[in-house]
């Protein structure tokens, strides 16, 4: 394994507290792989970047050679993590919980090496929990220390309700380590409480208490706000690859480099040498933007596709090859792939789908920029930009 402060050194890249260094420095002096937990509510089906900040953090500590558990909390996903939280979460279902876990397992395989990540449910050990296990688990933390917290605390002085089963969230989520016997919790910013909450229980069970890598809140696409689906600033994993790339060509330069911090598979020297470049101006920032969209969008749909992508991207943006007005067209999807054709003539682009077929065959459609020429295509729903001729464009966007 490398030497024990060259890993340190790269476990530290982009995180944002290390708790306690010195003992992660002598778990890591050991020479052994260590066990590495990282907890994941399976709250929504769709990972977007701002997720995988944990991810490449896990494999990162996995290309040193240490043991990854994914952990997929669909026990504690049934509580609902009050992180945060100014009033009583919904719990989720145990169908929603299988649903988006299923998902989740299908996405982290495009980071992690799918055979050396151990995956857990922590529904295997909370469900075997007898009582008196619970009762003991319960009576290891106050209520006074749970009121410690921020989102606890300012619901109580509000006078706002807290559910038991809130205070349990944390506790379990700590148990976890306890059962894993964790050596590290990766986590982020905004769950440090229940990190160390697992630190704690590990001790009152006689264990060695975890290492704690807390990482960032990755801003989203605004520079400002943490990335969400709910603002809209977000990039998801699963988007076309033009959206992908052109959503990473639309950041400022500033939170490009913080993207490459944590997002990037590029080495510390290489990230160093790239500011290092921009900085003098024998690298454009554009150009270092450029290679971080090609290596985010190839992660995820591959390196044909990344490059098909910056194709179009020069060809729509760049080139001005499309007027600055183009006219929207919502679709209702009638399925996840619909003939090409068919939305040429649903959108008034062509007037049957036999006039449709002709002008594809005749190479006057492009499909975000690229030539389509094969009449039996077929596009999965979501936007994308349609130009028949020279003249005629129309951005197609789901109803």
């Amino acid at each position: 394994m490398l030497e024990a402060s060259k890993q340190l050194e790269i476990i530290k890249r982009g995180a944002s507290e290390l708790i306690v260094e010195d003992e992660l420095l002598k778990k890591l002096e050991r020479g052994v792989p260590l066990r590495v937990k990282a907890g994941f509510d399976p709250t929504a089906p769709d990972i977007h970047l701002g997720h995988t900040v944990l991810i490449e953090k896990m494999r990162q500590l996995q290309d040193l050679g240490h043991e990854i558990i994914f952990l997929i909390g669909d026990f504690t996903g049934m509580i609902g993590d009050p992180t945060g939280k100014s009033e009583t979460r919904k719990p989720l279902t145990s169908e929603d919980v299988a649903r988006n876990a299923l998902t989740y397992r299908e996405q982290i395989i495009k980071i992690l090496d799918a055979e050396k990540t151990r995956a857990e449910f922590n529904s295997r050990w909370m469900g075997a929990l007898k009582p008196e296990e619970f009762i003991k688990l319960a009576g290891q933390y106050t209520v006074a220390r749970m009121l410690e917290r921020e989102d606890f605390k300012k619901r109580f002085q509000g006078q706002n309700p807290i559910g038991i089963h809130e205070f349990l969230y944390p506790l379990i989520q700590g148990y976890d380590s306890v059962h894993l016997k964790a050596d590290i919790e990766l986590g982020g910013t905004d769950q440090k409480f229940n990190l160390i909450v697992g630190r704690e229980l590990q001790k009152a069970y006689g264990q060695a208490p975890q290492s704690l890598v807390l990482m960032p809140l990755l801003e989203g696409l605004d520079g400002v706000k943490k990335m969400s689906k709910s603002l809209g600033n977000y990039i998801g994993i699963t988007e076309r690859p033009l959206d992908m790339f052109g959503k990473i060509m639309s950041i400022t330069d500033e939170l490009m480099l913080r993207y490459y911090e944590l997002l990037s598979h590029i080495s510390n020297e290489e990230l160093e040498g790239l500011k290092d470049n921009i900085k003098n101006g024998s690298i454009h920032p554009m150009k270092a933007k450029e290679a971080l969209a090609i290596e985010i969008t190839a992660r995820y749909h591959g390196e044909k596709e990344a490059m098909r992508a910056k194709d179009a991207f020069d060809l729509v943006f760049r080139k001005k090859e499309v007027p600055d007005e183009v006219p929207v067209f919502k679709m209702a999807w009638e399925e996840e792939l619909m003939w090409l054709p068919k939305i040429l003539r649903l959108s008034g682009l062509a007037q049957s789908t036999s006039e449709a077929q002709r002008l594809i065959k005749q190479g006057g459609v492009k499909i975000d920029g690229l030539k389509c020429s094969d009449p039996g295509t077929k596009l999965p729903k979501g936007h994308c930009l349609i130009a028949v001729g020279k003249r005629k464009f129309l951005k197609i966007e789901p109803a």
